[in-house]
């Protein structure tokens, strides 16, 4: 397997450009990528939309994973070209997530559980030609959907408190639209927004003007919510 050029670097994860067309995605931290590959594996069997998995064996390092390289903007970046506009992408966004939680748990036991994103945001969603596509599932875990409607209303309300007025007003009303359809599924109740915030605030990969703003985002999800 030849690794091509670096394509993109998040705050976990470096993407590279393999041969054919699939790219090669390394984790920085020392972490395999087993589950996030059944998880995969297990949501393409059920039709939800994640990259298709690359051949077996070419992933070199544990750390490593071989998914189909994508084309067409994130919904982060479609929303701030104005190609796609606020009610589009909360009702996007919310579909998203319905269609998620629809979706048998693949190893609880709890029938009320499901398989939790707990990142799906904007920045994570790729309108590939072919339909909306959710990457980067390295947070996925299993439980009660409301957290994971919790968490991304909370994670759109940082973006809304984010320096930039212009994104920052996008993000509000994108929040806005999402609270008002995810609202159709159970909307987010106060313990599964403070679960979020909870969650939000151990993840080490924060910054601490993120962590500060953790409560006054969580109060901007309530208050659009209520």
């Amino acid at each position: 397997m030849h690794i091509g050029p670096l394509l993109a670097s998040g705050r976990t994860a470096d993407v590279y450009a393999l041969d054919g067309p699939w790219v090669l995605r390394r984790y920085r931290r020392d972490a395999d990528s087993v589950d996030e590959l059944a998880v995969l594996s297990y949501l393409s069997a059920s039709g939800f939309p994640v990259p298709r998995i690359g051949p077996p064996g070419e992933a070199p390092l544990p750390t490593d994973l071989v998914t189909q390289r994508l084309t067409g903007p994130t919904l982060a970046e479609a929303l701030s070209a104005g190609t796609l506009g606020a009610p589009e992408g909360g009702t996007l966004l919310a579909g998203l997530l319905r269609e998620l939680h629809a979706i048998p748990p693949r190893l609880s036991q709890d029938p009320e559980d499901r398989i939790l994103h707990l990142d799906l945001r904007p920045e994570n969603v790729v309108l590939a030609p072919g339909g909306a596509v959710v990457v980067d599932w390295c947070a996925a875990a299993e439980g009660r959907p409301a957290l994971d409607r919790a968490m991304s209303s909370l994670l759109v309300a940082q973006a809304a408190l984010a320096p930039s007025a212009a994104g920052g007003e996008r993000a509000r009303e994108l929040l806005a639209e999402l609270l008002s359809r995810l609202a159709e599924d159970g909307g987010v109740p106060a313990g599964s927004l403070a679960a979020a915030v909870a969650r939000r605030a151990a993840d080490p990969r924060l910054t601490a003007e993120e962590t500060a703003a953790l409560d006054e985002a969580a109060a901007l999800v309530a208050r659009l919510a209520g």
